[in-house]
């Protein structure tokens, strides 16, 4: 039995008292996986620049139609703007903490002094015996997904996240790792005196340079790569991998938006809003499917004609080493900046997604969608 709140008028007492009252309704379904998927600088001016670019028309993404929407702050513990490591600390942990710091309160002190470990939502999924995974176009030590598993007062320091990621603090760690930066993976390792290939096996991990060289059969891998690579395939592997656990799964996927090099970074908006749509049509209604960004970045959409293509012919790294850009319909400076960005939601616990939210609401509505205590 649930019990409900109503407000009363009591006559002649000029009150309005709150009383309980009992209702068979039933409960929300909850969650038995969760996907977050992150824009890096994914902000709604990114966003809404990649809808022109890519459909010549405004709210043209899956993203923007997402039956639950929110703006998040995304300020960091000491500064209005934060980078990805703070961001993301606060949105799978749900403290924040200052720039630079992966996983660690704020009491920490970037390179200096270690803070208190912060228990992410992915840890809190290996300890309940969920299948856990991450997929990134950056490098897989990088400070969005380092925040899911790591705990460092510095997110520069590889060779101490790839340390974490094979010495998990609950279960047995992240299960499915696909991402880029695979030359950077072994520099951390050999840092540290390690072979990468054989310090992942003894931790459970089998590497692949290759979606298509992930056996049938495998539970737990590794999958890096050295440059970019199908995003949305990547998805689909990561999810078909997890949903082997029968208890559910925790995923995150990111993509790089920066739009330092200005049709790259927009055309990746499109490609993960593809993967955002496939990937909300094929789970099933047990599933909370979220997007969110960690921070803003400092494009404008300044003039243009309807009808009229936003971008002239570019090529895809147009912009990168240049700290400002003005086309005719747009400019660009190199920065983060601190305005609210979007929440997008579907599936049980979607419906915290409404407002103005702090980044770090986002952790409890997962941990809320999955029925759990903090």
């Amino acid at each position: 039995m649930v019990r409900r709140h109503v407000l009363r008028w009591v006559a002649g007492a000029g009150l309005l008292v709150v009383t309980a009252c009992a209702s068979s309704g039933s409960q929300s379904p909850r969650a038995e996986n969760v996907i977050l998927f992150l824009g890096d600088a994914g902000g709604i001016p990114t966003l809404s620049a990649a809808s022109l670019h890519g459909y010549g028309e405004p709210r043209r993404l899956f993203i923007h139609q997402m039956p639950h929407l929110a703006l998040a702050e995304t300020s960091a513990a000491s500064q209005w703007v934060t980078d990805s490591a703070a961001a993301m600390t606060a949105i799978v942990t749900g403290r924040k903490t200052h720039n630079g710091v992966v996983g660690q309160s704020d009491s920490a002190v970037r390179g200096k002094q270690d803070g208190e470990p912060l228990k992410t939502i992915l840890e809190h999924a290996e300890e309940r015996g969920l299948s856990t995974g991450l997929v990134t176009n950056s490098s897989v030590l990088s400070a969005t997904p380092a925040a899911c598993y790591a705990h460092v007062n510095d997110r520069r320091n590889e060779r101490d996240i790839f340390r974490h990621l094979l010495e998990p603090r609950f279960g047995d760690g992240v299960d499915v790792v696909i991402g880029a930066g695979r030359e950077g993976v072994m520099k951390a390792a050999s840092a540290s005196e390690l072979s990468a290939p054989a310090a992942l096996r003894d931790a459970g991990l089998e590497l692949f340079d290759s979606l298509e060289a992930v056996p049938t059969a495998a539970r737990r891998v590794a999958v890096l790569f050295d440059d970019d690579f199908d995003l949305g395939a990547a998805v689909r592997k990561a999810i078909e991998l997890l949903s082997r656990n029968p208890r559910g799964f925790f995923l995150m996927v990111e993509s790089d938006l920066h739009t330092q090099e200005l049709v790259r970074g927009l055309d990746r908006a499109l490609q993960l809003d593809r993967a955002v749509r496939e990937t909300a049509s094929r789970m099933h209604a047990n599933t909370l499917t979220m997007f969110t960004a960690d921070h803003s970045y400092d494009l404008r959409v300044h003039s243009g004609r309807k009808g009229s293509p936003l971008l002239p012919p570019l090529p895809p790294d147009f912009g990168d080493g240049q700290d400002s850009i003005r086309l005719d319909h747009v400019r660009r400076e190199n920065d983060h900046t601190g305005e609210e960005v979007i929440v997008a939601a579907q599936g049980p616990g979607a419906a915290g997604v409404r407002g103005v939210l702090s980044n770090v609401d986002l952790f409890h509505i997962m941990m809320a969608a999955y029925g759990w205590r903090e």
